[in-house]
């Protein structure tokens, strides 16, 4: 599945594409922005990254977009679905630096939650964080989350499991 084009105010949810190896390795070369997503990643685990999140739309039929300002065209982060085996499929998303503070990934995620409850059909969308990532948690109440329970996840963490309803008005 080709990831379809989303709109919202101020953003351009796209497909990734090579263009995305920048915006990639600017978060993930980056120590403190990419601590709650495994980095920082060197050049090439940053590419692999890249290529596992572009290769999930084919292989799982969702993944995540990449956000480009509709004004100016800059890439500033990604948004969408990831899931690994054994793990809860959730809404994720990351933004470099100088992009955040902004609302841009409530806006992007509440836009990613319109596709998936209204025109996939899902019938839930669930997100988890690390207990120390405040600012997702904060996000996550935001847009509506509702703690669901506490899990042990394959990697031996514990986390708050959430769901996400699906937001009233299109993005």
């Amino acid at each position: 599945m080709q990831a379809p084009e989303l709109v919202t105010q101020r953003l351009r949810l796209r497909p990734l594409g090579v263009d995305c190896q920048r915006l990639y390795e600017r978060f993930y070369g980056d120590a403190e922005a990419s601590r709650f997503y495994s980095g920082p990643l060197s050049p090439k685990a940053t590419w692999t990254r890249l290529l596992a999140d572009a290769g999930s739309w084919w292989v799982q039929g969702f993944g995540v977009w990449a956000l480009q300002a509709k004004a100016g065209g800059e890439l500033l982060g990604v948004c969408g679905f990831w899931q690994a085996p054994d793990w809860p499929r959730e809404l994720t998303w990351w933004l470099l630096p100088e992009a955040r503070g902004a609302g841009l990934a409530q806006e992007a995620s509440r836009a990613a939650l319109h596709c998936a409850y209204r025109d996939w059909g899902w019938p839930e969308v669930q997100t988890y964080m690390a207990d120390d990532n405040l600012a997702a948690r904060k996000l996550v109440e935001r847009i509506g989350g509702r703690k669901l329970r506490r899990i042990a996840f394959p990697d031996g963490q514990d986390r708050d499991l959430f769901h996400l309803p699906c937001p009233q008005d299109a993005p």
